[in-house]
């Protein structure tokens, strides 16, 4: 006889969302709980397929008895908990990390969510102006990818993606203290140079396109990118029998770039340097 085994069911936890009872499981987090409670929580660092940072804290949340705002991407609920995810308080602090960010880099290519959060809390990017801010020339070492400093939040996903997230490549992480940190190589050797393998997993979670496909660098500069004439065609890779998706996107009949969704439960999002830039034989391309 087959021995069944029945998991042991999930326990609940009740906390308050915004003056609303909520319950959440037991080991999910206060933004699980939020969203769930259709709160409307901004985030940067956080992504749902790698493990919370922490760096960027516009996900912070009041939580009552709390000296402190807390970072809802990481604090896990508890029973009783009170939280108000609008207060004036909450408000003014992502008010402020947008405007300190939007002072120090170019935000002009973050995400869309990004940008809609920027409108809503009325940042005024010129609020810091005349401090500090990054003018690093594009890095450009290869036909792949391209770094662009300036535009680098230092939110660490890339970092989380090349190493134990993903990739276990290791071939990036934090380099220098305060202002003058950025993402490096090991002993800031160029990238053929270094351990990366060129999945390009870091481009796929960049949020403010510090991390950028060449061929879609190259549209840019040239003044031809056009994201509103471009189609998304969700597809299986054709390397190897994993099953991995690509979203492919295409522009005049050519593709332009490839990503996978983030739901897809084979890669997360994640691919391997054949399904994301070895696109070119499709188009008779070397």
């Amino acid at each position: 006889m087959i021995e069944q085994r029945i998991a042991n069911p999930v326990r609940m936890v009740e906390v308050t969302i915004d003056g609303t009872t909520v319950q959440a499981p037991e080991g999910s987090t206060l933004l699980d709980a939020c969203r769930t409670a259709g709160a409307d929580i901004p985030t940067l660092c956080y992504l749902e397929t790698l493990a919370p940072i922490n760096s960027c804290r516009v996900c912070v949340v009041e939580v009552e008895g709390s000296r402190t705002l807390v970072p809802s991407c990481s604090r896990e609920v508890s029973p009783g908990l009170d939280v108000a995810t609008d207060s004036e308080r909450v408000r003014a602090a992502r008010t402020t990390v947008y405007e300190l960010l939007a002072s120090a880099v170019d935000l002009s290519l973050a995400e869309p969510e990004t940008k809609r959060h920027m409108d809503r809390y009325g940042v005024d990017p010129d609020r810091f102006g005349g401090g500090y801010r990054r003018t690093d020339e594009v890095k450009i070492q290869d036909d792949l990818y391209i770094r662009d400093y300036a535009k680098c939040i230092m939110c660490y996903r890339c970092v989380s993606a090349c190493g134990p997230d993903a990739q276990n490549t290791f071939a990036i992480d934090v380099a220098g203290r305060g202002l003058f940190s950025s993402i490096s190589t090991e002993f800031d050797v160029s990238l053929p140079d270094s351990a990366c393998v060129y999945c390009g997993n870091c481009v796929g979670v960049c949020p403010t396109g510090a991390l950028m496909f060449t061929s879609e660098y190259d549209m840019r500069q040239d003044g031809t990118w056009n994201e509103d004439a471009q189609t998304v065609t969700t597809t299986i890779c054709s390397f190897c029998g994993i099953g991995c998706n690509l979203d492919l996107h295409v522009q005049d009949n050519r593709i332009v770039k490839v990503t996978s969704p983030l739901d897809h439960p084979v890669t997360e999002g994640h691919l391997c340097i054949k399904g994301r830039f070895g696109y070119a034989y499709l188009q008779g391309e070397s």
